[in-house]
């Protein structure tokens, strides 16, 4: 029986010269710390950042040897003082006047006085506490780190649409945190505390916002920063929520922009851990010659990163489009842009400096009718156009 002659194929693996076997699966598996210390690493992080959000001898420093940050603090300390003044007025002295009252003035002087007086200064002391607090950040980044904030971008028509696209997401960003810390606080039993451990992140985050706008992170790196060290924020942000905790809502926000530019000054110095969030611990030493070190990370059964703003940015998107759809303006995709793009990545894009595919904008007239492109160094539109008998170049 004649042989059939087969061409010998060449060999699926490849071994490199002086190798004889291949690395083993348990060389190439993960070594993972044990649940205990992982639990004792986050408990460090939270500690950490709890000694960090009570450095204010650093706040006292910087505000006592810089006249700019001392100037547009006790600006910052005498409007809000006034805000919480006039809220504590109104709540200790004018509440309890007119309650039972049957006269229609008296019944209605409260709102008199909250629309007339308490509204617009709690307002104005709001808007202005965002501006000396951005004056502040700047300046303790300047005198700390011895250079200027990332450069801005240059001022263009679509760059003032951008900037003023990103304020508007913050904004809302802003008030969805706060309607979910609300929505949180009315769930049964577990309600109030789930609603003041969200408040200790968003303080967090609204502290570190300034850090993090200086060294030009993005919104989705900012995010994902605080989720990976979710300890270290919740600890420093837990002295701020616990003082916003005693009045009612309008006294909690003064409270809160009492001390906010303070707390901006302490996270300009502050140092969030750990460095690398899936590789902690310094890596175990070869115990044999030719190994390789052994990398340490932490339990899977500790989550290294807690979605802590998911539902606010799911929220955001969503409130974001409904805006665009009632102001009829639908979200345009650019043409090879694989899926639909959530404001939280324009934002991105915005803040971050990232670079983009520019957004496609559909003409006005009829593609078709369309003459072809001009070439490089020719003048744009040499089309003529006949008007009458007279001949015309555009």
């Amino acid at each position: 029986m004649a042989t059939a002659n087969y061409t010998s194929r060449p060999q699926a693996s490849y071994y490199p010269p002086g190798q004889t076997a291949r690395i083993s699966s348990r060389q190439l598996y993960p070594t993972f710390l044990p649940v205990y210390d992982s639990i004792l690493l986050q408990v460090t992080w939270a500690w950490r950042g709890l000694c960090d959000a009570f450095r204010w001898d650093i706040a006292f420093s910087a505000i006592s040897s810089d006249a700019e940050i001392r100037a547009n603090v006790y600006k910052s300390f005498l409007l809000n003082s006034l805000s919480l003044l006039s809220i504590y007025v109104f709540d200790l002295l004018l509440a309890p006047l007119v309650q039972g009252q049957q006269k229609w003035f008296h019944r209605n002087i409260g709102w008199f006085y909250q629309v007339l007086w308490l509204f617009p200064v709690v307002g104005v002391s709001l808007y202005l506490n965002g501006t000396w607090c951005t004056i502040i950040a700047k300046r303790t980044f300047l005198l700390q780190h011895g250079g200027r904030p990332a450069a801005p971008q240059p001022t263009s028509y679509r760059g003032i649409l951008t900037a003023i696209a990103t304020s508007a997401y913050r904004i809302v960003m802003v008030c969805t945190s706060v309607v979910i810390s609300f929505a949180l606080g009315r769930v049964p039993v577990v309600g109030p505390t789930a609603g003041f451990i969200f408040m200790c992140w968003v303080d967090s985050y609204y502290c570190f916002e300034f850090v993090w706008i200086a060294r030009n992170f993005s919104l989705t790196r900012r995010i994902r920063h605080l989720e990976e060290r979710w300890a270290y924020y919740f600890a420093y942000g837990l002295p701020s929520a616990a003082l916003c905790t005693w009045g009612t809502g309008l006294a909690n926000a003064a409270i809160f922009a009492l001390v906010f530019p303070m707390y901006i000054i302490m996270a300009m110095h502050a140092k969030p851990v750990p460095a690398d969030p899936y590789n902690p611990m310094p890596p175990l030493a070869a115990q044999r010659p030719g190994e390789t070190d052994t990398i340490r990370h932490p339990s899977p059964f500790v989550p290294i990163r807690l979605p802590v703003f998911a539902v606010v940015i799911w929220v955001n998107d969503w409130v974001v489009r409904l805006l665009q759809v009632i102001g009829g303006r639908p979200i345009v995709r650019h043409r090879e842009a694989p899926r639909p793009r959530g404001f939280s990545d324009a934002s991105e894009s915005a803040e971050g400096g990232a670079n983009r595919a520019p957004m496609e904008m559909k003409p006005l007239h009829n593609s078709a009718a369309a003459g072809p492109p001009s070439t490089k160094g020719a003048r744009a539109g040499t089309t003529r156009v006949n008007i009458g008998t007279r001949r015309k170049l555009d």
